[in-house]
């Protein structure tokens, strides 16, 4: 993977993961990093089920994919938020 693939994916993963906190009621006291992290790997399970329905590549926008995408970041958030919350030291 290139330099670029790799800032993509970043810019990518923070998108997602801030999308997927969006979605979810509350607030959510994790770090940008983990936000990242959980979006990058959103992305990536996204891409892959819209791949396995052969919903991932239309004549438009991927609406289905993106919504898989957003789905798995909240669905991320939502189990390592309390984690990460409990684990936090202010």
């Amino acid at each position: 993977m290139e330099i670029t693939g790799i800032f993509t994916a970043i810019i990518i993963g923070l998108v997602i993961g801030v999308l997927g906190r969006l979605v979810l009621p509350g607030r959510q006291s994790i770090a940008l990093w983990l936000t990242v992290v959980i979006g990058i790997a959103a992305a990536l399970l996204g891409t892959f089920v819209a791949g396995a329905l052969n919903v991932a590549s239309t004549g438009g926008v991927d609406w289905l994919e993106l919504l898989f995408q957003i789905g798995f970041a909240a669905l991320g958030v939502a189990l390592v938020a309390p984690i990460a919350s409990r684990s936090r030291v202010d």
